[in-house]
């Protein structure tokens, strides 16, 4: 059995640690592994911490449950991702307050180049649900290669889902509760059908319950994981705003589309378009050239490309390049993104900037490979 895997979830299960002691101690310690293999000189490596979480880790009776729940894990094909894992959302770990493991089941690449969430009211109009499928439609036109991020909820949430589905877009829904059950029960077609055109990812393990605090904490995970959140209707208060609210303290763009003054589900999204914290939206077109997203499709020739011989670097991309002399067989942008820490949008733009000086190749798979002089 992985070691850091069932170490770092018994850590989410430690009564009296917390989220961010967690956080710090494998910050610290540099894996929960450590952490447990050093159990009882804990304070040598963080002296800090408290002697009733140090008492915790050695006698640490959760381990049994953590054991039972990878071995429910392996049977129904649910992938156990650690924050340190290359499939891990990389834009999630950027968040000071990302999960220390996440379970996902399904067949989307979390760090797809274009993840986008489109959240909103529960009680949507036929206005709002229109407004999923128009715009759906036109980004895929544009940008075949999206993800639709979204919780999988009554509403805007589920018509996103299923607009997605219908234009062969892939999407992936955020669950508050644990993967031995699908919430509300009704959805559970639609989320079968994610499986295998997107996937649906939790951070609580099987037997949690969806109980309304879940879906608070879950809002964080649907902001962390993409590169800017929708709003398409919502009431004065409602899930869709807090996670309007956490995407704009990750830094994250948002978005909103207007609706007809005095309309109950249009005031959220006319709020925050007058509040300036989110920007007004009407198409994917504007969408697009809001986020800088290149409309057209790079073709992957080097004709035309004379490599410099001593081109100009920038310290990211000489860093970038350190990591694939070391790795001649190549790497996958993800491994880039894992081993340097640069955020996977940022390592897109540095890799297409070394293509095109003839520093780097992309081959079959998505690996990149330093080109022999």
């Amino acid at each position: 059995m992985n070691e850091e895997l069932l170490y770092t979830m018994a850590l989410t299960r430690l009564p009296g640690l917390g989220l961010i002691g967690a956080h710090r101690l494998i910050e610290a310690a540099g894996s929960a592994t450590i952490i447990f293999n050093n159990a009882k000189n804990l304070k040598d490596i963080m002296p800090d911490v408290s002697q009733k979480v140090a008492d915790a880790i050695v006698n640490c009776d959760v381990l049994r449950l953590c054991e039972a729940e990878i071995r429910f894990a392996e049977k129904n094909n649910i992938k156990c991702l650690t924050i340190k894992d290359e499939d891990y959302p990389s834009r999630l770990r950027e968040c000071d307050d990302a999960p220390l493991l996440l379970f996902y089941k399904g067949t989307a690449n979390l760090n797809s180049l274009h993840i986008i969430n489109i959240v909103g009211t529960r009680h949507a109009t036929e206005y709002g649900k229109d407004i999923c499928q128009k715009f759906i439609n036109e980004l895929h036109e544009i940008i075949p290669d999206v993800i639709i991020v979204s919780g999988l909820a009554y509403g805007i949430d589920i018509s996103a889902h299923r607009a997605a589905l219908q234009h062969g877009i892939g999407t992936v829904g955020v669950l508050a509760h644990g993967l031995d059950r699908i919430y509300p029960a009704v959805h559970r077609r639609t989320a079968a059908e994610m499986l295998a055109h997107g996937g649906l990812i939790t951070e609580y393990p099987s037997g949690t319950n969806p109980d309304r605090q879940n879906f608070i904490k879950r809002n964080r995970i649907i902001a962390g994981m993409s590169d800017a959140t929708i709003v398409v209707e919502s009431a004065v208060k409602g899930g869709a705003l807090i996670t309007a609210d956490i995407a704009e303290s990750y830094n994250r763009d948002c978005f909103a589309f207007p609706g007809r003054i005095g309309d109950e589900y249009s005031i959220g999204c006319n709020t925050l378009i007058r509040d300036n914290r989110a920007i007004l939206l009407q198409s994917a077109e504007e969408f697009v050239k809001a986020m800088n997203w290149d409309s057209t499709p790079i073709i992957k020739s080097h004709e035309g490309i004379q490599r410099q011989l001593f081109p100009d670097l920038t310290s990211e991309e000489e860093f970038v390049m350190s990591q694939l002399k070391n790795n001649p067989d190549g790497l996958q942008i993800n491994t880039l993104v894992v081993n340097t820490n640069i955020p996977i949008n940022k390592m897109a733009g540095i890799l297409f900037e070394m293509e095109m000086k003839g520093i780097v190749r992309i081959m079959a798979g998505g690996i990149y490979k330093l080109i022999q002089i």
